[in-house]
């Protein structure tokens, strides 16, 4: 049997979800890679995946998208490992670098800049290295497992996913399990099973996973901070923010 091409994003935020799917009878039907976010999203784009979990600012760009999974990485208020790190107030900033590992981040970014804090730094794409180089009126977007432990550093930490909050209300979506094409109700009432018991077994996970950092408790962040259920205040959050950076392009095909 052809195995089903699988990219998934490689962050600690996701072990829950790929400790069950490797557990899972579903692992003995696809071929999984891990890679940095926009990979991912590049390989689904290009049909060099069939199915990922992925930015879901790839979205629009995908021709028959399908939501196939009623799990996701998402966050009800702040997330922890998505921020911007400034040595100064949002006020003063002068220079944004926005990280290249996700443009679901970088969008979410330019909009709160836009809508909630009313600043407009100039906004620089950046490449490996940039973290060493922020400081003064220069700040970073900065996401994922590089972000931990760089709350010590500056002393100004505004964390994307508390103001999104703060600014509509509601949850929101980074990441989700995205198909070019519908799958089987069978593989996916199976794949829903897999992330379910990934996601009960996270007690479990903190012997497996040491912790990335002395003051960071790997459990608190996968069950405070990352909120795994695509359920329907996410769903809603989804669609408000792909309205919003992308209005002319939500395929009318996406199946909620």
């Amino acid at each position: 049997m052809r195995k089903l091409k699988v990219t998934a994003v490689s962050y600690l935020n996701t072990k829950p979800l790929l400790y069950g799917l490797l557990q899972s009878p579903i692992a003995q039907q696809i071929e999984l890679k891990l890679e940095i976010p926009s990979i991912c999203a590049k390989r689904l784009k290009e049909g060099d995946a069939g199915l990922g979990l992925v930015p879901v600012a790839v979205i629009p760009e995908l021709d028959t998208p399908h939501l196939i999974s009623d799990y996701c990485i998402g966050t009800v208020g702040a997330v922890r490992t998505v921020a911007i790190f400034s040595d100064c107030p949002m006020e003063e900033i002068r220079e944004l670098y926005l990280d290249h590992h996700s443009r679901t981040s970088v969008e979410l970014a330019k909009l709160l800049l836009r809508d909630y804090w009313k600043a407009s730094p100039e906004l620089i794409p950046a490449s490996d290295g940039y973290i060493s180089t922020l400081g003064g009126k220069r700040a970073g977007l900065v996401i994922g497992d590089r972000t931990i432990g760089l709350d010590s550093r500056f002393p100004y930490v505004y964390d994307l996913g508390e103001a999104w909050f703060q600014h509509t209300g509601l949850p929101f979506v980074f990441a989700a399990w995205v198909s070019n094409q519908p799958l089987g109700p069978e593989f996916v009432e199976a794949f829903n099973r897999a992330m379910q018991q990934g996601i009960a077994h996270i007690p479990e996970l903190m012997y497996l996973l040491p912790s990335p950092h002395s003051n960071f408790d790997l459990e608190e962040y996968f069950t405070r901070y990352i909120s795994y259920e695509l359920d329907g205040e996410k769903r809603k959050a989804l669609t408000r923010f792909l309205e919003a950076v992308s209005p002319q392009k939500v395929p009318a095909s996406l199946a909620f």
